[in-house]
């Protein structure tokens, strides 16, 4: 087979989608390191914005305030799946990004069409870059960002699982709690008037309340060779 056409079938853009604690960063950067893609954490570019926001005196609660400050901070995101980075001015972000301050931010800062704009232009440059292909993973990456995907996945899970899932990675965390502010990220997602948290109307529903991280890595690596045979 030629090289080219072996170029073609493995240039593939996948874009997976979900809600918080489904097991999205953790399938996306294992199936993108097995198939030898790139890969892009939609969520950190938000976070990262935020936390600018939040250094620099912006006040999160003024959609105003946050659209004019939007375009300052210049965000650059690692697309190496075993070393993921990103850096806001040239500082690592990588660790600030997931403070609970963050965290409980996020949604406001990222529900301003210019703040969505902007970073889905930079989504877009990045997904374009990646000559190898590409996993991103997001909220709105099948629906909004990249519509064209060869391959849309939509990961849920139930509250209960998410949230003893997001526990386990935040020690001394309140079960009760987190899946509490679970659900109030959802609604804030799924609500927004840009770019809300949906599933594309051609994206493949995974399930992942009852499955091992592995299997949902197995099921979705499963996919994507599968889009590869038929490219």
């Amino acid at each position: 087979m030629s090289t080219t056409v072996e170029t073609a079938r493995s240039s593939v853009i996948v874009a997976i989608d979900g809600p918080s604690g489904t097991g999205k960063s953790s399938t996306s950067k294992a199936v993108a390191a097995k198939l030898g893609l790139s890969y892009l954490d939609t969520g950190a570019q938000y976070r990262a914005i935020t936390w600018w926001m939040l250094n620099n005196g912006i006040d999160v609660s003024n959609p105003e305030e946050i659209a004019t400050a939007a375009a300052k901070p210049v965000i650059v995101s690692g697309t190496d799946p075993a070393a993921p980075t990103i850096t806001v001015d040239g500082e690592d972000a990588a660790g600030p990004i997931r403070t609970q301050e963050v965290t409980s931010k996020v949604s406001a800062v990222s529900a301003v069409p210019e703040v969505r704009t902007l970073i889905t232009a930079l989504q877009r440059s990045i997904a374009a870059a990646a000559t190898g292909g590409i996993v991103v993973e997001g909220r709105d990456i099948g629906t909004t960002v990249l519509p064209d995907a060869d391959l849309k996945i939509f990961l849920t899970a139930s509250p209960e699982a998410r949230a003893a899932r997001r526990s386990g990675e935040v020690k001394g965390s309140d079960l009760t709690a987190t899946r509490e502010a679970l659900i109030k990220r959802d609604a804030a997602d799924s609500a927004r008037k840009t770019s809300p948290l949906a599933k594309a109307d051609d994206a493949v529903e995974v399930d992942t309340t009852e499955l091992t991280l592995q299997q949902v890595i197995e099921c979705v690596v499963t996919l994507v060779e599968g889009k590869r045979v038929a490219a």
